[in-house]
């Protein structure tokens, strides 16, 4: 954090020493609602089903360990990546005709105009992995700029690895492919499934909270997908204001004793 000294007036004192007596004998922290019960479900669906991807797509497509473990094997690491594959598509596709103003809502923050707090939060970040507790960083909206720029990869390679496999699994179902779309489209299976990795263990650095600042944080996908007003604040500032002065997602919990 900053050590800059900041000036607050003595009635801005006074109230919020007023609000932290008052919060006090409240007994009760309030908290934000950030991700519904259907976003946490496919969310946790798709991770899951993308891991097994993965893995099984490994022992389908490098030979040196296929031949490792055998034929057998690679058969049902075969089925597993089929059955995964047709999750990993059906589920999002379900979710989003279920909740079409869910994926507008997506899409928005995906492609929201770059302020100038944005850009100084993408300039600051890589010394702030190392440096978190002396560099302050600038409020964000919902998703932060570096989060939509790595979200939008993890939606543009997953949705190539999700039309590259299907036409995929068409060809091995005896519909004919030719040998040269299926060679294109093994690649760009492949070249979808680097990147997927790449920006995927990007995501889990900071999604599973290994980044001190952002402890604890898997909660919002794999818990309540509440956040602490405080929490809140530090990581999505302009958004935690908004919902705070709109206060239909602010929800107040008994205090943790």
């Amino acid at each position: 954090m900053s050590n800059e000294a900041v000036n607050v007036s003595p009635e801005q004192l006074a109230a919020d020493k007023q609000f932290l007596k008052d919060r006090e004998a409240a007994g009760t922290e309030r908290y934000i609602k950030r991700h519904s019960l259907q976003a946490r479900w496919t969310h946790g669906i798709a991770v899951t089903a993308c891991i097994l991807l993965c893995l099984s797509g490994c022992f389908v497509f490098i030979p040196p360990l296929a031949q490792m473990v055998g034929s057998d094997v690679v058969f049902v690491f075969r089925m597993v990546h089929r059955v995964c594959g047709v999750i990993f598509v059906v589920v999002p596709l379900f979710s989003a005709i279920a909740s079409p103003k869910g994926v507008g809502h997506i899409v928005k923050n995906l492609f929201a105009k770059w302020t100038s707090d944005d850009k100084k939060w993408m300039m600051l970040f890589f010394p702030y992995l190392f440096l978190a507790k002396w560099i302050h960083m600038p409020d964000q909206d919902e998703v932060k700029s570096g989060q939509r720029f790595a979200d939008g990869m993890l939606w543009l390679f997953g949705l190539l690895m999700a039309v590259t496999g299907v036409l995929l699994l068409i060809g091995e179902l005896g519909f004919a492919l030719g040998t040269t779309a299926h060679g294109v489209l093994l690649f760009l299976h492949d070249f979808g499934f680097l990147m997927i990795a790449v920006f995927g263990l990007a995501h889990i650095f900071l999604g599973a909270g290994i980044f001190q600042p952002y402890r604890g944080t898997y909660k919002l996908m794999f818990g309540n997908g509440m956040v602490s007003e405080s929490d809140a604040i530090y990581h999505w500032g302009h958004w935690a204001r908004k919902e705070i002065t709109e206060g239909k997602n602010v929800v107040e919990k008994p205090a943790a004793k």
